[in-house]
């Protein structure tokens, strides 16, 4: 088949082979100092920005504090499972935090429709803008987005200033690696898309609370 003749595109094509022809400018990658405002303490730097982002922050003084006002939510909530990821420290603390609900870990399977409430560790905190990473490490997906309430068990040496800092922090743990997800949650879902009306819970829990202490075990 003859080929239509297409002056503009061999227009196109002629300044692209000669850009190519030349080095590309060398531009200095901007740092998050850019960016964001210097930071006093990471902590309240964090806890202020939780509230901006509609997170319920609880900062306690031990492991077993955070325990207990974790306990303390899960006591008022209805009847159901609560999804716990497996892990040690939440094997040791579960019959605190359960409160009398059952329990199903996330080594048994995706979270139940019925689940009330997620309990997670964290890979990394950002102070800078609130924010929590998480991995499938926690259960997967299911585990961020099903149940109503998705509670976080941080510690204070998990607390980063920024994100570029807490990307580091990841890849120098190897999470990337030992892991197919990694996601970070900015406060509890919300959507205002349609007629903008604030809707919470549309995409995910309509809760999520972080508590941070220091690290004791």
């Amino acid at each position: 088949m003859a080929q239509t003749e297409n002056p503009g595109r061999e227009a196109i094509l002629g300044r692209i082979r000669e850009a190519l022809t030349k080095p590309a400018a060398h531009h200095v990658a901007k740092t998050t100092d850019d960016i964001f405002f210097p930071m006093g303490d990471p902590i309240e730097e964090f806890q202020k920005q939780c509230a901006i982002n509609n997170t319920e922050f609880l900062s306690t003084t031990s492991v077993d504090a955070s325990a207990a006002a974790i306990a303390e939510i899960i006591s008022g909530l209805p009847a159901g499972p609560i999804f716990l990821q497996d892990a040690p420290i939440l094997r040791r603390l579960s019959p605190t935090l359960l409160n009398g609900h059952k329990v199903q870990w996330s080594t048994e399977g995706i979270p139940a429709e019925e689940s009330q409430a997620t309990i997670t560790l964290a890979e990394t905190l950002v102070a800078a803008t609130g924010s929590v990473f998480v991995s499938s490490a926690c259960g997967g997906r299911g585990a961020a987005v099903v149940a109503p309430i998705h509670i976080v068990l941080a510690f204070t040496d998990q607390l980063v200033p920024d994100l570029e800092t807490a990307f580091a922090r990841l890849r120098e743990q190897g999470t990337p690696e030992q892991n197919s997800m990694i996601v970070l949650i900015t406060g509890s879902s919300r959507t205002a898309d349609i007629e903008k009306i604030l809707v919470m819970g549309a995409h995910g829990p309509r809760r999520f609370v972080v508590a941070l202490s220091p690290r004791s075990e």
